[in-house]
């Protein structure tokens, strides 16, 4: 499915500014930040948001935006590497210590998979979501707005119903790169 989804954004004119060399799914991306031992890379192109999150797990990682409790409200994209394969979901935060597919919510899956890995016990994803989904779970990011982004990762097991080893919400401006 997720290949679908990327051929689908590419064919659509809604793809992401691609690197030709090496990997023709990463993308190059404009800011990059370290929060402790994760690493969150992102760029605005048009009205999507390109992300790379990277943490030191071969569990799940993850990032949300926008949470208005803790993670409640928060559009969230969540997912590991299992066997090579890339699984992802795009959650909503239900409460402030809980989140929950947009699907099972009356939302869609509004992410489109780039690509991901598993390299030695650093899972990193790659994706891409609009910044105005038209999805109520979603909410809108303004990229010129200081922007609430939750980081966080799970143990070293392929289950996102696991509770997070690592979880730091910091504010950033999207546009320009700068953190508050």
């Amino acid at each position: 499915m997720s290949l679908i989804k990327s051929a689908c954004a590419l064919l659509c004119g809604a793809s992401l500014p691609l690197l030709l060399a090496g990997n023709p799914y990463a993308a190059d991306y404009q800011h990059s930040l370290a929060v402790d031992q994760m690493t969150f890379a992102w760029s605005v192109a048009g009205d999507n948001l390109a992300v790379k999150v990277s943490a030191p797990t071969i569990g799940w990682v993850a990032v949300g935006f926008n949470p208005t409790d803790i993670m409640k409200d928060a559009n969230i994209v969540i997912g590991y590497v299992k066997d090579g394969k890339v699984e992802i979901s795009d959650d909503v935060g239900t409460q402030p210590t809980q989140h929950s597919p947009d699907t099972k919510r009356e939302g869609t899956d509004n992410v489109t998979v780039v690509g991901g890995s598993e390299t030695g016990n650093t899972t990193t994803l790659e994706f891409s979501i609009p910044l105005k989904s038209g999805d109520p779970n979603d909410g809108v990011i303004d990229p010129n707005a200081d922007t609430k982004v939750m980081l966080a990762y799970g143990p070293d097991r392929d289950s996102t119903k696991l509770k997070h080893q690592f979880a730091k919400t910091v504010t950033i401006n999207l546009a320009s790169g700068a953190m508050k």
